[in-house]
């Protein structure tokens, strides 16, 4: 039993840190997004491309993966492999990328336990990597909005099938704030807020406002 006595100003260990992190970007790429239906497709590479500059800003280790690119799939969304130039994803033919030893190597040698992983499809790509992620010891967390699914329905039930086993559905802004934490962190302050502004809508409004009008690090 907890004893609230013992309480501290300590965070819970659940919570990503960068040092724990590790981000998995699947098969963001061109045909898997013609048959994403479940919202608006650039609301998933807003929130893609927000959550690797963020994963950049924390140097938080990414790996970047596709389904065969070549022959059917296409490749890896301009915007986002524009944020880690000179790096090639590794290009599977399994769906399920924790099937190909090269993912799982490149995120063992990451030392991270932690994995953020979002990409296409929710019901298919997502789920079976992080259902099999989370069964040989990983915490999985998965940033829903930067993935997407052929259907609402497949998505959520993908998201309903993955919590089931333990996997935390999140979305890049919660991983972003996650990551800092405190604003007192000043190392990562301004770039957080330019992340903010550019990507996270009524909220990035909002800080551009108040920098505006009242200047320095006048909003959180």
């Amino acid at each position: 039993m907890v004893n609230i006595q013992d309480a501290k100003a300590d965070p819970a260990a659940q919570l990503l840190t960068p040092h724990d992190s590790v981000v998995v970007f699947v098969d963001h790429q061109p045909q898997m997004f013609f048959g994403t239906t479940n919202t608006d497709r650039a609301k998933i590479i807003n929130a893609a491309v927000a959550l690797a500059k963020s994963a950049k800003i924390f140097d938080v280790p990414v790996v970047l993966t596709t389904v065969a690119s070549k022959t059917f799939s296409g490749p890896l969304l301009q915007s986002l492999a524009e944020q880690f130039p000179g790096v090639e994803p590794i290009d599977r033919t399994t769906m399920n990328c924790w099937e190909d030893e090269r993912v799982v190597d490149a995120v063992k040698a990451t030392g991270r336990p932690k994995i953020v992983m979002a990409g296409l499809w929710t019901e298919v790509c997502i789920s079976l990597a992080s259902l099999s992620a989370v069964d040989q010891g990983y915490q999985v967390f998965v940033p829903t909005d930067a993935c997407g699914g052929v259907s609402v329905e497949a998505h959520d039930n993908a998201v309903l099938r993955m919590t089931q086993q333990g996997i935390i559905p999140t979305t890049w802004l919660t991983t972003l704030l996650e990551w800092q934490r405190d604003w007192g962190r000043t190392g990562t302050y301004d770039q957080v807020m330019g992340v903010v502004v550019e990507h996270a809508g009524a909220y990035g409004q909002g800080v551009a406002y108040a920098h505006a009008m009242l200047g320095g690090h006048s909003a959180g």
